[in-house]
């Protein structure tokens, strides 16, 4: 999600499919100097969408919660009905700053059909536009909305999740530890737990791989306000902050991508604090493969096992 990545040599492990993407991206990209501009960052994120798989049929349903404050798009598997049944609170990728329910609703789709769950997808306010806490806000007023009253949005109270991926990941940490709800499962998909982290897999990972430091950079200097920390726990889960009272995790996180080793570091935190968590490295795939499974078959298949690992938690839920 950059303008002018440099082409991605051959790299050992990296699936064939993945690696023609990531040229294919490189060569169409326009050469510039400077970072990236903020309509050309929310292009890129609106474009991945075309590169995802048709998702199953499901049930969708556009509403808004808080006092029509908050847009939301609820998804349930064919024939649902109004049982109330397991659900996942969504939050979208984009770096904070694009992205919504357009750019993931195959993705979301795809979760409750084949996690055989409620997804609700919820449009939170972009940066820069609306800068932080503003889609903090947005998230926990949904959160709390469907807590207050989760049969009215057919969920089963004991069953309520948290997910997101990416920047929206990060987002779900944070909510699902301030939260007094209680939650029964986190989802994560490449999630960003520290917004400018200093690690490996950032350092060896720079450029090229879909997202960059470049472009991460941009995206933190849209969604910060002046005075606050990329490493104050409101942002960087990992750099403090209650770890113990959060739900289950499940992250699934890409060898190729910059993020692996954070999405890594929060799982160890979490078993650090007597959290059950469980974390997969999907081989051989980059950032955001969950949504390039119409191009990208090996990445399809990395995304039906999350889907199969989340309908599986569910199971095993009381």
């Amino acid at each position: 999600m950059t303008g002018a990545p440099p082409r991605v040599a051959p790299q050992a492990g990296l699936d064939p499919r993945a690696r023609r993407l990531l040229d294919l991206i490189a060569a169409g990209a326009k050469t510039r100097d400077g970072p990236p501009a903020l309509h050309e960052l929310r292009a890129a994120t609106d474009e991945l969408a075309a590169f995802a798989a048709p998702p199953p049929p499901v049930e969708r349903r556009d509403e808004t919660l808080a006092a029509g404050r908050v847009a939301v798009r609820l998804y349930a598997p064919p024939g649902q009905g109004e049982a109330p049944a397991p659900a996942l609170l969504y939050f979208h990728g984009g770096g904070w700053i694009s992205g919504g329910i357009a750019s993931h609703d195959a993705i979301c789709a795809t979760l409750a059909a084949r996690g055989l769950c409620r997804v609700i997808a919820v449009d939170y306010r972009l940066a820069p536009e609306h800068r932080f806490p503003a889609a903090l806000d947005d998230g926990r007023a949904a959160l709390e909305a469907i807590a207050a009253d989760p049969r009215r949005y057919g969920v089963d109270p004991k069953r309520l999740g948290i997910a997101g991926d990416s920047a929206g990941a990060n987002l779900a940490v944070v909510l699902a530890r301030e939260t007094p709800a209680p939650l029964a499962l986190q989802l994560l998909l490449c999630p960003v737990t520290a917004p400018l982290g200093r690690t490996p897999s950032r350092a060896a990972l720079a450029a090229g791989w879909l997202i960059d430091e470049a472009t991460m950079a941009a995206y933190w200097d849209c969604y910060r306000v002046p005075d606050l920390s990329p490493d104050d726990p409101r942002v960087a889960p990992l750099r403090g902050g209650d770890l113990a009272s959060l739900p289950p995790a499940l992250v699934h996180v890409a060898e190729f991508d910059p993020l692996r080793d954070e999405g890594e570091a929060y799982v160890a935190a979490l078993t650090r604090a007597g959290v059950r968590a469980e974390l997969t490295v999907h081989a051989g795939l980059v950032h955001h493969f969950y949504g390039l499974g119409g191009v990208v078959p090996a990445a399809q298949a990395a995304f039906e096992r999350v889907c199969r690992g989340l309908k599986l938690a569910w199971a095993a839920s009381p």
